[in-house]
């Protein structure tokens, strides 16, 4: 008797659990749908009136991080290396400014820069500038600095060369100097962009 008084108190208790968590599905269930509304109503067109009362600025805030050559680049050989060794491993940028000229070199570019708060938006001038704006009478891209861009391990070295590529036969290198560059680099104001041209 005790063993079927104890199988049935079990029995109950299950039941009983079961009750309560049905009721508190039913009500998620009910706040759910309580709430579903007011989402249906968020995602409701605007009127013309109604976009007419809103204020808001146009433009972007861009954060960056990043990271140049960390782990070196593609040509490892006697003179280019994978970062680990003394060789220059950065990246390369060459430039002819002439058809039989040399190459001015940006060579061994590599680190890493860290900003946050850098903007972008459309800039309307038509005053200002000495009263040339006025005259100007139009939109640029208008480039908000961000107060710090952190440096680390950022290096480079500028010089001429013969090949475009270090590969290239008959390659040989004069750097004019290097560039090694680590800390905080503060930086205040807006850089505009001015349009040439007709779009």
């Amino acid at each position: 008797m005790i063993s079927t008084l104890l199988k049935s108190n079990a029995r109950k208790a299950r039941s009983d659990i079961r009750n309560r968590v049905s009721r508190g599905h039913c009500a998620c269930y009910g706040i759910l749908a309580a709430a579903l509304p007011l989402f249906v109503m968020a995602m409701e067109p605007l009127d013309e009136e109604s976009m007419a009362q809103v204020a808001g600025q146009a433009g972007m805030s861009i954060s960056g991080d990043v990271f140049i050559n960390e782990d070196g680049g593609p040509i490892n050989n006697a003179s280019f290396g994978d970062c680990t060794d003394n060789r220059r491993c950065g990246a390369r940028l060459a430039s002819q400014f002439s058809e039989d000229g040399g190459w001015w070199v940006l060579d061994d570019f590599r680190g890493r820069f860290q900003f946050d708060g850098l903007t972008l938006r459309v800039r309307h001038i038509d005053s200002g500038f000495a009263g040339d704006g006025a005259e100007f009478n139009r939109s640029v891209l208008e480039i908000g600095l961000p107060g710090t861009i952190s440096m680390e391990e950022v290096r480079y070295s500028v010089g001429t060369s013969t090949t475009p590529r270090p590969t290239d036969p008959g390659f040989q290198q004069t750097n004019f100097y290097s560039v090694h560059m680590e800390g905080d680099m503060r930086l205040e104001g807006n850089a505009l962009v001015f349009p040439t041209g007709n779009p």
